[in-house]
């Protein structure tokens, strides 16, 4: 059973995405500076409206998705981070993307932790896998610094993409 879908961290506040965000994913995945380095690049509104709606079933289907991350006691959007499943059949992946005055500060790295922990505590997800393009050290480092480690490499485009990944701890008893 999926238990709370807003989370909430010592500083941020991560609630799924839905229709009262629109407007602020438009411009963020508008920005190149923000979603360039997304799978699929930077969006049109149009394409950021099904996306929004493709996100909000994901939610119901699945009971993960992506949250608007803001920080806990303002209204503004600095980010999305969550969990979706890889057009290439990797499994389900963790995804993030910060506008550029939110970056620097550790709320990237405090936003993907909590949705890490929720995909395998809450989601009850064995493996996580999140990819990153070699030369995007700052993704990188997020991944690493959450305890997740690079498995594999592919090229896609010219471009060598790391593959990240996390399992699943689990206690013995």
């Amino acid at each position: 059973m999926i238990k709370a879908r807003h989370l909430v961290t010592a500083r941020l506040l991560m609630s799924p995405v839905g229709g009262q965000d629109l407007a602020e994913l438009v411009a963020l995945k508008a920005d190149p500076r923000a979603f360039a380095q997304m799978l699929g690049g930077v969006r049109s509104a149009q394409r950021t409206a099904e996306e929004l709606a493709e996100d909000i079933q994901a939610w119901g289907e699945f009971g993960f998705g992506m949250w608007a991350v803001r920080v806990r006691d303002k209204h503004k959007l600095l980010g999305v981070t969550g969990l979706m499943h890889r057009p290439d059949g990797r499994g389900v992946a963790l995804r993030f993307a910060f506008w550029p005055a939110a970056r620097g500060e550790g709320l990237a790295t405090e936003a993907a932790h909590a949705a890490l922990v929720y995909a395998h505590e809450t989601a009850g997800l064995e493996k996580l896998v999140a990819v990153a393009r070699e030369d995007n050290f700052a993704s990188r480092i997020v991944l690493g610094a959450i305890g997740m480690s690079q498995a594999e490499h592919f090229v896609r485009h010219g471009v060598t993409l790391l593959v990240y990944q996390s399992a699943r701890c689990r206690n013995a008893g």
